[in-house]
Parts: structure tokens; C-alpha cells; sequence
């Protein structure tokens, strides 16, 4: 599959570059775990710290002696106070309370059901929960459900791979990236790791040279940039009112 995934990719100058220059492909997977335990550690660690979150997560299974995990209806049944002493915001809290109860609902559907599910019924799916995005979805079909066809086109790393190996000068919006990436389909998973590895690369210096440089907005379209001088004037401005 990653010979074939490598012909198809390399029809791409850059991605071809790109695909010499990085280590080989491996997507390390994630721990096999339930749909409902994935989710509640995603929420865990949104907007943490990855240390931080841990803690979090570990004072929260804690709470629950008589399991490995907590389960939905556990934690539907835990007052707000307890959660919060293990160290969840209100939100956080909201959003785990939500996550249980669709879990007992079958919105979101236990693993066995997950693997019949195409990627958009996933995250479809998944996205019903409060404070579960369409990022946090995509990454549990990367790296936990090994599905070979996602290109997270709102994440920062890839964006900002793209940007590097493909020579912008600004990030190109994700409508753009999403766009761009249909030519690498059906192995847009392996293209989202490539451009992972674009930005290592532009840290150790060996970046490939850019071949070209495609035409992808980099801005949502409508807004036009500046010129350098009004630029500076507006930023002068901006000083003033401060």
C-alpha cells in the first residue's frame, strides 16, 4: 500500500521532494481504546498542556475506583464538584456530561460500530458532542482508527508544512488546503504526515528546495492584503488607540 500511496503522491514535485528527504512513513498508532474513553481524554487536553492534562486525567480516574475507566454512566452521575476537583473547567465538565449522555444515547457509537462508519459518519457523529470539533474527530481517524484518507486541513502543523515545502508566504486557508489535496486522494493521510515532517525538516534545514510555488489563497477570500506602507500606517493607528 505505501508503494502505491508513494506513486500517487509523487506525481506532486514538492510531496516527491518531500517524501525523499523525510524518514520513512510511519504513522504511529494511538492506544486501542473505546470511543468514549478516546473523547473524554481529547477534552482533557484541549487547550492544556500535555502534562497538565495527564494529571487531570489521572485525579479523574481516581475518582473512580471500582473501574480502569469511568464509565458514561458514572460520569453522568458524578456531581459537578467531584469532577471539578480533579481539576475540569465548567465547560470541560459540560462537555464530558454531554459525551456520557450521547454515549448512552448511541450517538456515539462503541468501537465495533465505529469501524463500519465512513469517515464523514464519524465525524458527523462525534461532532453532536459539545466541544467535540472536527479536529479532534480527524485525529482519532489518523492516529487511533488508522484511516488512510484524512487530511486535517485546520491544523496548524499541516498548514504550516505546507506553507514551508510549498514556498507561501503566508499559511493557505484550509478551503484552499482542502482543495489542493484532492490529488493526493485516496492517501491524503500519508500527504497530512509528509507535511508534519515538512516543518522538522525546516527546523534541521533540510527542507528540499521549493520547485514551485502553487497559487493557494492564503487568506479567506475577500480580504486582501495591505500594502507595507498602509500596513504600518494602520499599525501606527492601532498604537495610538491603545
Amino acid at each position: 500500500m505505501i508503494r502505491t500511496a508513494h506513486r500517487i503522491l509523487k506525481a506532486d514535485p514538492v510531496m516527491a521532494a518531500l517524501i525523499e528527504a523525510a524518514l520513512p512513513f510511519r504513522l504511529e498508532p494511538r492506544a486501542d481504546r473505546a470511543p468514549f474513553e478516546a473523547l473524554v481524554r481529547a477534552i482533557a487536553h484541549q487547550q492544556l498542556h500535555g502534562a497538565a492534562a495527564e494529571c487531570i486525567l489521572a485525579r479523574f480516574i481516581e475518582l473512580f475506583a471500582d473501574t480502569s475507566f469511568p464509565l458514561p454512566q458514572q460520569v453522568l452521575d458524578a456531581p459537578d464538584a467531584q469532577l471539578r476537583s480533579a481539576g475540569f473547567s465548567y465547560a470541560k465538565i459540560a462537555a464530558l456530561k454531554d459525551l456520557a449522555s450521547k454515549t448512552l444515547a448511541g450517538v456515539v457509537p462503541a468501537a465495533i460500530e465505529l469501524a463500519t462508519l465512513t469517515d464523514s459518519q464519524i465525524i458527523e457523529r462525534l461532532t453532536a458532542v459539545r466541544g467535540i470539533g472536527r479536529w479532534t474527530v480527524e485525529m482519532l481517524l489518523l492516529f487511533q482508527l488508522q484511516r488512510p484518507d484524512v487530511l486535517p486541513a485546520d491544523d496548524f502543523g499541516v498548514r504550516n508544512g505546507f506553507r514551508l515545502a510549498y514556498g507561501l508566504a503566508e499559511l493557505p486557508t484550509p478551503r484552499a488546503l482542502t482543495e489542493f489535496g484532492e490529488r493526493w486522494k485516496p492517501h491524503r493521510s500519508m500527504a497530512a504526515w509528509y507535511l508534519w515532517r515538512a516543518v522538522e525538516l525546516s527546523r534541521q534545514d533540510r527542507l528540499p528546495g521549493r520547485l514551485r510555488v502553487p497559487r493557494v489563497p492564503t487568506r479567506p477570500a475577500g480580504k486582501r492584503a495591505r500594502p507595507p506602507a498602509k500596513r504600518a500606517a494602520a499599525m501606527r493607528k492601532r498604537r495610538r488607540l491603545q
